[in-house]
């Protein structure tokens, strides 16, 4: 297939069709940059398309359907991009699916562990190459870093004792150790891995909810910030990625990646047990 013309900036955004991840894919559909959203809902995909065309972007508008939670999918999401553009500018991972009740994947994967951690790292690391390619390349991953989540060592997928909050806590301090792990087992990359908080923001809380459990987040919807203000420091970070190779916001406030939240001994361990979490199931498929 004929690579795409990289002469605007290419967007790739995980979580592209709602809330935090709509409003920066249309922010820069409306700057006239090239713009890829991957999303679960092929509705929600098409009504956004729907909107880029309303706009009159919609050759710049593009839209990959996926279940992030599947390696298989977000593999496929990378072999589309790869086989489509010659580089990406900088890719958004904003998905996340909260879910009360555990669900294992039928790649055997805790649905949360695999959608909100793992199809992060296949991504950061299966679109690395691409982002070298650019100027300057931006990760952007939007996972709460700096908060007290505890990482369970020795049940990662929570298998004895799971708890959705507890799920995306640690789901969170994973994800500090990727970018951690990223710039480490990178020294020479250009690409600019940050970290971000954006606080409590009046989205769609995708997730599978009890009816308690949904009031709850009824009332903490109601006091959120709304959409279009937490997105101005989004779209910053994204516009002057910061000159470090790691970086964390709150916010708008930077966090140090140096602290014990970030400690590369447990990133380096985190990455290898991940890798060999890949390399087993990839096995199990070919036999």
């Amino acid at each position: 297939m004929r690579k795409r013309s990289t002469v605007t900036r290419t967007y790739v955004i995980t979580g592209g069709t709602d809330g935090i991840g709509r409003a920066i894919a249309d922010t820069y559909l409306d700057r006239g940059q090239e713009v890829v959203v991957v999303g679960r809902s092929a509705e929600k995909g098409e009504e956004w398309l729907d909107g880029a065309r309303q706009r009159g972007a919609a050759a710049r508008a593009h839209f990959i359907p996926a279940e992030l939670s599947l390696l298989s999918e977000t593999r496929a999401v990378i072999d589309h991009i790869r086989s489509s553009w010659a580089r990406i500018d900088a890719l958004v991972l904003g998905a996340r699916h909260f879910r009360t009740t555990r669900l294992v994947t039928t790649d055997g994967f805790e649905n949360t562990f695999a959608h909100f951690y793992l199809s992060r790292f296949v991504l950061s690391h299966g679109l690395a190459d691409l982002l070298e390619s650019a100027d300057t390349p931006v990760i952007l991953n939007i996972a709460g870093p700096g908060s007290e989540g505890e990482i369970y060592w020795d049940d990662l997928q929570l298998a004895r004792e799971y708890d959705g909050q507890r799920a995306l806590m640690q789901g969170g301090r994973l994800n500090d150790l990727l970018g951690v792990a990223f710039v480490d087992t990178r020294p020479r990359t250009k690409v600019r891995y940050a970290l971000l908080n954006p606080g409590t923001v009046r989205t769609s809380f995708s997730g599978q909810y009890t009816p308690d459990v949904r009031a709850q987040v009824d009332i903490i919807r109601r006091s959120a910030q709304p959409v279009h203000e937490a997105v101005v420091p989004i779209v910053g970070l994204l516009d002057d990625p910061p000159a470090v190779p790691l970086s964390a916001f709150v916010r708008d406030v930077p966090l140090s990646p140096l602290g014990p939240g970030f400690a590369i001994e447990e990133a380096r361990r985190l990455h290898l047990h991940t890798q060999r979490l890949l390399a087993d199931r990839d096995n199990e498929t070919l036999r």
